[in-house]
């Protein structure tokens, strides 16, 4: 049987994303950043572990395409990018990617422990901008919401991971 709070997740989008034949694989944060586009870096803390691989998902910033499929947000001709890279063995973790142009956008970081290509709320971490507690509930947009400026912006995003009954939390370790 499936707890209650675990069925608050399950109709999130992002849950059963997969990756699309476009998406990039960025392991040089830095060097991914550089360009004429807007791009935004990501500094990650409080991963659980250093195994799988870690994404970034960037959507259109209003409640109707939030957390959409990427596959409907591309057929209305509505922007989305994605980028998956393998889960850095030491060191700071630091992603990018990149916005058509500066703006408001939706950002989404997933831990994908088991390399599965699919969020299991049991094992795997998300996070977002706000770096507010998750808890039980989807998210919002106003916590994964951020303004990218001409020359991008820096954010960092604090992983969370199912902490029992209350929901998903900041990783303090076991």
């Amino acid at each position: 049987m499936i707890p209650r709070f675990a069925l608050a997740l399950l109709p999130v989008p992002f849950l059963l994303s997969a990756a699309p034949a476009f998406a990039q694989i960025l392991i040089d944060a830095d060097a991914a950043c550089t360009g004429a586009s807007p791009a935004v870096r990501v500094n990650v803390t409080g991963l659980k572990d250093r195994t799988g691989r870690l994404k970034l998902e960037l959507y259109p910033a209003n409640e109707d395409d939030f957390l959409k499929d990427d596959t409907k947000l591309k057929n209305e001709g509505k922007f989305f990018a994605r980028i998956w890279t393998p889960t850095p063995q030491s060191g700071p973790v630091r992603l990018c990617i990149r916005a058509p142009r500066a703006g408001r956008y939706a950002l989404l970081f997933t831990h994908d422990r088991d390399g599965k290509n699919k969020f299991n709320f049991w094992r795997d971490g998300a996070g977002f901008a706000s770096n507010r507690k998750l808890g039980r509930s989807r998210p919002e947009l106003k916590e994964a919401a951020i303004s990218v400026g001409p020359g991008g912006t820096t954010v960092t995003i604090h992983a969370q991971y199912l902490r029992g009954l209350s929901g998903f939390a900041p990783y303090k370790g076991d």
